[in-house]
């Protein structure tokens, strides 16, 4: 029997707070026994957020600006660099027992990108890895889609983003993940009417499951 992945769909905008605390919750029953593993999607409003070791000159919007717009930055536990959430990006969290799974960090991280480039391929767009580079990328190297994780007592949290349809102009504040000189991308960019989030957000529990070799519920 396929292992059930348990997934909630959030609706609406989860402010980042709110889905962090989510997180850290799930981990605790993942670690438990009292919940299987776990994939959250949402939407976050506009937020920065920076790895545990990330620099903080990946943010180059002063701080007046950022207040003025109502942007909030907000350094975490995972690794990597800045990273950009806004409206119209979908942003995965999966909670998972690794060891279960038998995955070791590496592993773990290519799978979330095949992911990525599977959802991709759902919406006839054409995406890839690039050596030497974490995240999934269009055929012309445009970044489209990021990741990063945290492993705790071998259970992951944090995940990925892949921008469905957001306004991409809120990248122009930070360093994306910390590449100066590698444009962002949206599945809209190739596809009109760009896909509705709830039909992302369903495209993406399936890719994940089938990847995984799991099998999706929703509760």
């Amino acid at each position: 029997m396929l292992n059930e992945l348990r997934v909630l769909m959030l609706k609406g905008l989860t402010e980042y707070e709110d889905g962090h605390r989510l997180q850290l919750e799930t981990v605790d029953a993942v670690k438990s026994g009292h919940v299987p593993d776990t994939l959250i999607l949402l939407e976050h409003p506009p937020v920065i957020t920076l790895g545990k070791s990330a620099d903080v000159q990946g943010v180059l919007a002063p701080p007046e600006m950022l207040k003025q717009q109502g942007v909030d930055v907000h350094r975490i536990e995972r690794g990597g660099q800045a990273t950009y959430h806004c409206p119209g990006q979908l942003v995965g969290y999966p909670i998972m027992d690794l060891h279960r799974h038998k995955l070791g960090a590496a592993r773990y991280v290519h799978l979330i990108e095949e992911v990525l480039i599977q959802i991709c391929a759902r919406f006839d767009v054409p995406a890839r890895r690039i050596e030497g580079l974490t995240g999934v990328f269009t055929q012309a190297g445009a970044k489209i889609g990021a990741l990063g994780i945290r492993i705790s007592k071998g259970v992951s949290y944090h995940g990925f983003a892949l921008n469905i349809s957001p306004d991409l102009s809120g990248y122009n504040m930070i360093v994306p993940c910390g590449l100066t000189d590698t444009p962002m991308a949206k599945v809209a960019d190739f596809v009109s009417p760009a896909p509705p989030m709830a039909l992302a957000k369903s495209v993406a529990a399936s890719v994940f499951a089938d990847v995984f070799g799991m099998r999706a519920a929703f509760p």
